[in-house]
C-alpha cells in the first residue's frame, strides 16, 4: 500500500492540519439548519472549503502548518470566509458536536458519489449521522513510528473527548450525555477505539485484506478515533466534538500535537507501549462521553478511579515542554479555559438552563463561532 510517511524537502516534522465540520444555519429562522452547501463552495483564502455528507454541513481544512499558532491564522481566515459567504445568502455558520434540535430527516444528502454510495451501503445508519467533528492531522516521516503513535494515542482519547465534549442536545432533547455525538456515531462500522496494530506491516495487511474483500474501497473508510492516513502521511485524531470557539479548537490541536511529539520521542528511544486492555480504553471513552470533565476515569496503569479534571491537569503539565518545543505552548491556554470554565457542552447547558430555550442556545453558539 502506498503511503506518504517519508521525509520530503520543505516538509516540517509534526506539521499539523485541522479540519472543522460546521453547520449552515438561518439566523432569521431560529438558526435552523439549511441545505445550502453548494452556494457556499468556492475559492478560499487559504486551505479548503468542502462539502460533507449532508448539504447543511460544510468542512473547512487548513493547509499543513508548523504549529497551532499558524493553524489559528488559517482557521480564523477560513471561519471568516465562510461566515462572509454565508452572509451573502442571508445565512450564518455555527459550530458544535450536534445541532441541538435539528432532525436528520430534513437534511439532503450532498450530490457526491462517495456520499450516495455511503447511504446505499449503510442506509439509516448513514442518514442519521447529523454530526460535527474536529479532526487533527499530525505529520510523521516513518510508517512504523506512525503506528506506534496511533497505538499510544488510544490512551489519550477519553481525555480529548472529555475536554471537547460539546453535544449535550439531540433532536430537541437534553440527552444526559455531554457528547451525544459519540453515542450516535457508534452506530457506524469501523469506528471507536481501534485495536493496537503494533507495526505498519500488520496495519497494511489488515487494511488491504478489507479492500480485497470489498468491505471498503480505501483506508479512509476506517473511521476510528485515531487512524494512520497513508495519503497524507499523518496520524489523524478524530475523537473530538466540533468546537464553538476557535481558541478551543486550537488548544485541542496544540495538545494533540504535543501528545504525538511525546509518543514519537518514545518510539525513537526504543520504548515499548504498555499493554492496556481495549475494554478499559472503551469504557473510559464512554465515561467521558457521559460526564465530560465532571466524572472520573480509570487511571492507567494503577486501575484507580481519578477525577477527569485532575488527569487532564496532570497531562497538560507533562506535555507543556513538548508544546513549547513545537511553538504551540500559547494555544494551550485554551485548555486551561476549558478546565476552569467548562467545555462547550457545559456552556450550552448553562445557556439552556436560564430559559429552557434551545433557539437561545443556537443564537449563542452562532455568535461565538464568529471570528472578527
Amino acid at each position: 500500500m502506498e503511503h506518504a510517511f517519508r521525509a520530503a524537502p520543505g516538509r516540517t516534522p509534526f506539521s499539523i492540519g485541522v479540519e472543522e465540520e460546521l453547520m449552515i444555519v438561518d439566523p432569521e429562522d431560529g438558526h435552523d439548519l439549511v441545505n445550502a452547501i453548494e452556494s457556499l463552495l468556492g475559492d478560499a483564502p487559504v486551505g479548503e472549503v468542502k462539502a460533507e455528507l449532508m448539504e447543511s454541513v460544510l468542512e473547512i481544512a487548513t493547509e499543513p502548518v508548523k504549529n497551532a499558532a499558524e493553524a489559528g491564522e488559517q482557521l480564523r481566515q477560513l471561519r471568516t470566509h465562510v461566515q462572509d459567504r454565508a452572509g451573502e445568502h442571508d445565512l450564518a455558520i455555527a459550530s458544535a458536536g450536534t445541532h441541538p434540535y435539528a432532525r436528520w430527516e430534513d437534511q439532503r444528502i450532498a450530490a457526491r458519489d462517495r456520499y450516495r454510495d455511503l447511504v446505499r451501503e449503510l442506509r439509516f445508519v448513514a442518514r442519521q449521522e447529523l454530526l460535527f467533528g474536529l479532526h487533527v492531522h499530525v505529520g510523521l516521516d516513518d510508517p512504523d513510528q506512525a503506528i506506534h503513535v496511533a497505538d499510544g494515542m488510544r490512551v489519550h482519547l477519553p481525555i480529548l473527548l472529555a475536554l471537547s465534549a460539546n453535544s449535550p442536545f439531540w433532536r430537541g432533547d437534553r440527552t444526559g450525555l455531554m457528547s451525544t455525538r459519540t453515542s450516535i456515531f457508534r452506530a457506524f462500522p469501523r469506528v471507536g477505539v481501534p485495536t493496537a496494530y503494533g507495526s505498519w506491516d500488520r496495519y497494511e495487511r489488515e487494511i488491504e485484506f478489507m479492500m480485497r474483500s470489498g468491505v471498503m474501497s480505501d483506508p479512509t473508510y476506517v473511521w476510528h478515533d485515531v487512524r494512520p492516513h497513508p495519503t497524507f502521511g499523518t496520524v489523524e485524531i478524530r475523537v473530538c466534538d466540533g468546537q464553538t470557539r476557535v481558541e478551543h479548537t486550537l488548544a485541542l490541536t496544540a495538545l494533540i500535537q504535543a501528545m504525538v511529539h511525546e509518543l514519537a520521542s518514545h518510539y525513537d528511544d526504543g520504548k515499548p507501549l504498555g499493554d492496556v486492555p481495549w475494554q478499559i480504553l472503551d469504557e473510559n471513552k464512554y465515561l467521558a462521553a457521559i460526564h465530560g470533565l465532571h466524572g472520573e476515569l480509570v487511571d492507567l496503569p494503577s486501575s484507580e478511579r481519578v477525577r477527569t479534571v485532575d488527569l487532564a491537569k496532570r497531562l497538560l503539565e507533562r506535555l507543556r515542554p513538548h508544546a513549547q518545543e513545537l511553538g504551540s505552548e500559547n494555544e494551550l491556554e485554551g485548555i486551561v479555559d476549558l478546565l476552569e470554565r467548562g467545555t462547550g457542552g457545559d456552556r450550552q447547558v448553562l445557556v439552556y438552563d436560564a430559559n429552557k430555550d434551545l433557539r437561545e442556545v443556537m443564537a449563542e453558539m452562532a455568535d461565538h463561532t464568529t471570528c472578527g
